[in-house]
């Protein structure tokens, strides 16, 4: 069967980096994730299992100079990695407007060895057209890695959503086209501006790690069959769609069980749950 990669999670409360209190506080707070606990590797495996997820993505966030504190450093993501080889693909983080971004970015690519960058415009207060973020598109390219975009609105405090509202990528999209990027939670609920991007830029991806209401079967029938053209994705889309949960926010063997059950063909799902992902990532399929 091919692999499945969950693209969009969120390491902050995983034991290995929680044992400081302090800091687990920190992160439920600028997480917005009041009650979140540590959770053990086991447990995380034991979920992954049951939702028939092979590898997932881990998402850090460097939030230095509006916060003054990392959520999630790159070197803890590096930790994670190195206690599970072949379970985890982790991203660099960089606030972009840190002295010494560029640096870090390099230092994450090179020696780290992390697989793509993670941004947050809303979080880290910028607008992705801005010419002081190029450095870091630049950097990605240089090391031919991918960049994730939170895009959309955020649930997390202090997160004004007009900084990442989908059609200001465009101009990323223009600039670097050679750039792999993508908007993550399919920009929700800008739903219909991102697939007018994924369908004018081949460069741009996205994530079905929408913010969604009370029931995921439903919510994604929504979205993608009524809100979206019932053949958009099986059709035109395909390619672009990558599977993500954003886990812990929300449990992903409901969302693996709604994208299976909604009418996707069996060769779309085998893109959107790893195929693609690879694409993006530059990874070679087993």
């Amino acid at each position: 069967m091919p692999e499945v990669i969950d693209i969009h999670t969120h390491p902050a409360f995983f034991e290995p980096i929680c044992s400081n209190p302090v800091q687990v506080e920190q992160r439920r707070q600028a997480l917005g994730l009041y009650k979140a606990g540590a959770a053990a590797l086991n447990h995380i495996f034991n979920q992954m299992n049951y939702a028939g997820i092979d590898r997932l993505t881990l998402l850090p966030l460097d939030i230095t100079t509006q916060a003054g504190f990392e959520v999630v450093s790159n070197t803890e993501i590096k930790k994670i990695i190195d206690l599970a080889p072949g379970r985890f693909i982790g991203f660099a983080s960089v606030d972009p407007f840190r002295p010494d971004a560029v640096e870090v970015l390099e230092y994450a690519f090179a020696n780290l060895e992390l697989a793509g960058l993670k941004l947050h415009p809303s979080r880290q207060k910028f607008f992705p057209a801005n010419p002081d973020l190029f450095p870091l598109y630049e950097t990605c390219m240089r090391f031919n890695k991918p960049i994730i975009f939170h895009s959309g609105i955020s649930l997390e405090p202090d997160t004004p959503t007009h900084f990442a509202t989908p059609l200001l990528f465009e101009e990323v999209a223009i600039k670097f086209p050679r750039l792999r990027i993508c908007l993550a939670h399919f920009g929700f609920p800008w739903v219909k501006e991102t697939a007018a991007l994924l369908l004018k830029y081949p460069n741009l991806y996205t994530d079905t790690a929408l913010l969604y209401f009370d029931n995921a079967r439903e919510f994604y029938e929504h979205i993608f069959k009524k809100e979206l053209g019932e053949h958009w994705i099986d059709r035109s889309l395909r390619h672009q769609v990558m599977f993500g949960s954003n886990n812990p926010r929300f449990e992903q063997i409901r969302m693996v069980e709604a994208l299976r059950e909604i009418g996707f063909r069996e060769s779309t799902l085998d893109l959107i749950f790893g195929k693609n992902a690879l694409e993006f990532l530059q990874e070679m399929a087993g």
